[in-house]
C-alpha cells in the first residue's frame, strides 16, 4: 500500500487545521496516492497543502454561514451536500467535509483565526480566494436575499481575504444575477412578483458579466475575454489549483459564457 500520500496530507492537515485538518489532510493524501502511477513523482506537498486549506475553510466556513442567522434551513443543507458531490468528494473525505460543516456551526467557531490562517495559505493565489467567497455567498443567497447576519459575515470573510467591499459588492451581484440565470436562487422578497421565465432576462446577463446596458460593445467583448481568463481551467492548473475547483472553474466558464452569448445575441455582435 503506498502511505507517502497520506503522510504529506495528514502532516499537512494536522498543521492547517488540528485533529479534524489531520483526518481531511490524510483522505487528500489517499487520493493522491491512487492517482501516484510510478511515474515522475508528482509536488505532493504543495498540491495537499493547497487541497486542505480549501476544504477544511470552504466547508467550515459554510457552516458557520448557515448557523448565523439563527437557523439552518435545508436548502443550506442541500447546497453542502451539492457542493460535495460537484467536487466528486469519496466517501472518506464526503464524512470529513461533513464534520467541518457541523464543526464551524459551533458558537465558539474561530471565524477571524481560519480565514487569516486560509489567507496566508493561499496568498499568491486570488483564483481560488475568489472561488472561496463565490461558493460562500452561493451558500448565503440558496434560500433567498442575505440576511443581515449574513452579509456581516460575508464582508467580514472579504475583510480578511483583502478584498475590498468595492469587490464584495461586484462579485455579489454577478453571483446573484448567474443563480438567478440558473434558476438556483428563490427571490423571497427582493423581486416577489416577478414573472418566470425559461429564458433568462437579459439584465441579468449583464450583471452576471459585472456590465450595464450601456456598455459598449468593445467592453462587452474585452470584460467577456477577461472573465473568461480569471477562470480558465488550464491556468488554474498551472497555478497549482486542485481539480476539484477546476470543476467548479468549468461551471463558472459555462455561466459567464451563457450570459455573453445572451447579450451578444441581443447586440447583434
Amino acid at each position: 500500500m503506498s502511505w507517502l500520500g497520506k503522510l504529506i496530507g495528514g502532516a499537512v492537515g494536522l498543521v492547517m487545521g488540528g485533529r479534524l485538518g489531520g483526518l481531511l489532510g490524510a483522505a487528500l493524501g489517499h487520493q493522491l496516492d491512487r492517482g501516484f502511477k510510478g511515474g515522475e513523482p508528482l509536488d505532493f506537498g504543495a498540491r495537499a497543502a493547497v487541497q486542505t486549506a480549501f476544504f477544511t475553510t470552504t466547508f467550515a466556513v459554510m457552516g458557520h454561514l448557515a448557523k448565523v442567522d439563527g437557523r439552518v434551513t435545508e436548502a443550506e443543507i442541500e447546497l453542502a451536500r451539492a457542493v460535495m458531490n460537484r467536487l466528486d468528494l469519496s466517501e472518506e473525505l464526503r464524512q470529513s467535509a461533513i464534520r467541518l460543516f457541523s464543526d464551524g456551526k459551533r458558537g465558539n467557531f474561530p471565524l477571524a483565526d481560519t480565514l487569516n490562517r486560509f489567507h496566508q495559505d493561499c496568498r499568491r493565489n486570488f483564483s481560488l480566494l475568489r472561488m472561496f467567497i463565490e461558493i460562500q455567498l452561493e451558500a448565503a443567497l440558496i434560500d433567498g436575499p442575505l440576511h443581515p447576519a449574513e452579509e456581516r459575515v460575508l464582508t467580514q470573510i472579504c475583510d480578511r481575504l483583502k478584498f475590498s467591499r468595492f469587490e464584495f459588492q461586484a462579485i455579489r451581484a454577478a453571483q446573484e444575477a448567474q443563480m438567478r440565470m440558473t434558476g438556483r436562487w428563490r427571490q423571497q422578497s427582493s423581486q416577489p412578483n416577478r414573472p418566470v421565465s425559461k429564458a433568462p432576462a437579459l439584465e441579468d446577463a449583464y450583471a452576471a458579466l459585472g456590465l450595464k446596458p450601456s456598455a459598449s460593445n468593445e467592453d462587452v467583448k474585452r470584460t467577456y475575454r477577461k472573465l473568461m481568463s480569471r477562470h480558465h481551467p488550464d491556468k488554474l492548473v498551472a497555478a497549482g489549483m486542485p481539480d476539484s475547483m477546476v470543476r467548479l472553474a468549468n461551471e463558472k466558464t459555462q455561466q459567464i459564457r451563457k450570459a455573453y452569448e445572451h447579450v451578444r445575441r441581443a447586440r447583434n455582435l
